[in-house]
């Protein structure tokens, strides 16, 4: 459990690079905009109006990332952690290069997907798992990290409200996911129904 506000999770780590390819930063404080995360080669706002066009996607793959949905990228702290276990491979310093380590939800994060997700300020929709790729394993120089990174990979994020984004900021579900919460309400039911339906009617 998170201290902050009574919230499962929070941000453990933010991680951006200006340009593809280029090393990543480790950030105190990060500006999430209506394109990504301000200043990360991923960010599309302003790429339209003459902005960097290497800053809006990776030059190597058409800007993907921003085609996708791919907006900001968050990874479990957890996973990154069986990673070093497993591997004894350490990318704590961001060469595992998603945007915004969280911890709190396990590796997966399987609650946060097409969840409403506060994140520090900003509002973010994860809408899918984003596989680790042979690319981020030459970048980072370790061999066997992206199948360590299998499964473990983390969740690619549409922005729905921008905001600042600081470590140690609180992530909590706003609204989760219709459908999970939907079968949750009809399996309660069941357990309701069945309740009902096993008592002694002469009792």
């Amino acid at each position: 459990m998170s201290e902050h506000d009574g919230a499962p999770g929070a941000v453990e780590s933010l991680v951006t690079a200006p340009a593809a390819g280029a090393d990543p930063v480790i950030r105190d404080r990060v500006e999430i905009v209506s394109g990504g995360v301000a200043g990360d080669r991923y960010c599309t706002e302003g790429a339209e109006s003459g902005g960097d066009v290497s800053a809006a996607g990776d030059a190597g793959s058409g800007g993907h990332f921003a085609l996708d949905a791919c907006e900001v990228t968050l990874v479990a702290a957890e996973a990154l952690d069986a990673v070093r276990e497993a591997t004894g491979i350490d990318v704590s310093d961001g060469r595992h290069r998603r945007n915004v380590v969280v911890r709190g939800f396990g590796e997966g994060m399987d609650d946060l997907l097409d969840a409403t997700v506060a994140v520090g300020e900003a509002h973010l929709r994860p809408t899918r798992r984003r596989p680790p790729c042979a690319h981020v394993e030459q970048l980072a120089g370790e061999d066997g990290l992206a199948s360590a990174l299998k499964g473990r990979g983390g969740l690619c994020c549409a922005v729905l409200e921008p905001g600042t984004v600081a470590v140690g900021d609180p992530v909590r579900i706003v609204d989760p996911d219709p459908r999970a919460a939907g079968a949750a309400i009809a399996e309660r039911l069941r357990g309701t129904a069945d309740r009902n339906d096993g008592g002694d009617p002469d009792a």
